[in-house]
C-alpha cells in the first residue's frame, strides 16, 4: 500500500528536492504539478493524502491555489514549501488553511517533524514496497532559477520586516546577456520612467559583480510617504532612503546566495548613479567591463502601494564557473 502525495513547484529542482527528502518509510507513490492549475486539476481526478506546494508559481500561485482548495472543498492536508518567509506570507498561508510552512532549502528534520504531526499512524504504510518514481530531468537554469528563487526571498523578507509591509514576489528571471541585450533589459525593467539609481559591488572566493537597484520616480514618493518622510524633504532624506533600501535588499539576497553556495560575500558601500533620472543615464554609468554577463533580476512590489524596486544582479565572465562549480552539488545530490 502506497501514499499518494502530490509535489506543486514550477521548479524542476524544487521538485526533485521535496521528492528526495521524504523519507523511505512513508512509501510515497508521488505525483507532480508544475502551477495551481495543474494542481486543482490532479486534485479533482486522484486522491492523495497530502500535499506539498510553493507559493511563487506562473499560470496561478500558491496563495490562489489554497483559495481555490478551500471554494472547491478539497480536503487535502497542504503543506506550503517556499522561499517566500516573509511573517505575512506565512500568517496568509495558514489563515487559507495550509496545515504548516517549510522554508526552502528543506530542512530534513522539520518536515520529518511535520510529517509526524500529520500523517496518521493507521494511513502509514506498514510493508514497504518501492514506488518508481519518475523524477524531473535538471537543466543548468532550474539549479540557477531555485537558487535565486531562495535569495530574493531572504531579500523580500528583509525589505517587509524593515518596513513592516508584504512585499509580491514574482518569479526571478535568470539570464546570460551579451552587454548590448543587458542594455535593452534594463530599459524593458524601466519602462521609459525617470528612475533613481543605486549601485554595489560585491565578492567572495573569486564570485564578484554589481548590484543594480532602481527605484521609479513614484516608487521614491510613496516610499517617503510609507516611511513618514516629508514629501518636501531634503534630497538627503531621500538618498539616505535610497542606500537603506540597497544595502537591506543586496545584503539580504547576497546571504541567501551565499547560504547555498557556501560562500561569504562582501559587499562595497552604495554608490548612488542618480537620482530622478533617464534609464540611458543610468546605463552609461553601469557600462563598466562586462562583456557577457549571468543576470538574476527580480520586480519587488509592496502590498497596497505603487511601490517598485527592481533588482538586478549582474556576474562578470570570471565568476560563472566558480558558481557552477559551488552550486554543483545540487546538480549531483538531487
Amino acid at each position: 500500500m502506497s501514499y499518494p502525495i502530490l509535489i506543486c513547484d514550477d521548479s524542476a529542482l524544487a521538485r526533485k528536492q521535496m521528492a528526495r527528502s521524504l523519507p523511505a518509510s512513508l512509501n510515497a507513490d508521488i505525483r507532480f504539478a508544475v502551477h495551481g492549475f495543474d494542481a486543482l486539476a490532479q486534485l479533482e481526478a486522484h486522491d492523495f493524502k497530502l500535499m506539498f506546494l510553493d507559493l511563487t508559481m506562473p499560470e496561478l500561485d500558491g496563495f490562489g491555489t489554497l483559495e481555490e482548495i478551500r471554494n472547491r472543498g478539497l480536503s487535502v492536508p497542504v503543506v506550503v514549501v517556499s522561499g517566500d518567509i516573509q511573517p505575512k506570507a506565512k500568517e496568509c498561508v495558514l489563515a487559507l488553511g495550509a496545515k504548516a510552512f517549510i522554508q526552502k532549502p528543506i530542512d530534513k528534520d522539520v518536515l520529518n517533524q511535520i510529517l509526524k504531526d500529520l500523517v496518521d499512524p493507521s494511513d502509514k504504510p506498514q510493508i514497504y514496497t518501492p514506488v518508481s518514481i519518475e523524477l524531473p530531468i535538471l537543466r543548468r537554469r532550474d539549479i540557477y532559477m531555485e537558487v535565486a528563487n531562495v535569495a530574493i526571498g531572504r531579500a523580500a523578507d528583509a525589505l517587509a520586516r524593515h518596513f513592516d509591509v508584504f512585499v509580491h514576489l514574482p518569479l526571478p528571471n535568470v539570464n546570460i546577456f551579451e552587454v548590448s541585450e543587458l542594455h535593452m533589459a534594463l530599459r524593458d525593467l524601466a519602462n521609459n520612467d525617470q528612475v533613481s539609481g543605486v549601485c554595489q559591488g560585491f565578492s567572495g572566493e573569486g564570485i564578484a559583480g554589481e548590484a543594480l537597484v532602481l527605484l521609479s520616480d513614484g516608487s521614491v514618493a510613496d516610499l517617503k510617504k510609507l516611511m513618514k518622510v516629508p514629501a518636501d524633504s531634503e534630497e538627503l532624506e531621500e538618498l539616505e532612503l535610497l542606500m537603506d533600501v540597497s544595502n537591506i535588499l543586496v545584503g539580504a539576497f547576497l546571504n541567501g546566495l551565499g547560504e547555498q553556495a557556501e560562500v561569504r560575500f562582501f559587499q562595497s558601500s552604495p554608490v548612488l548613479l542618480g537620482q530622478h533620472i533617464s534609464i540611458d543615464s543610468v546605463i552609461s554609468n553601469t557600462s563598466g567591463s562586462f562583456k557577457k554577463t549571468m543576470t538574476f533580476e527580480v520586480s519587488y512590489n509592496i502590498d497596497g502601494t505603487s511601490i517598485r524596486c527592481d533588482l538586478l544582479f549582474m556576474f562578470v565572465d570570471e565568476s560563472l564557473p566558480l558558481l557552477d562549480n559551488k552550486l554543483a552539488y545540487l546538480m549531483e545530490e538531487f
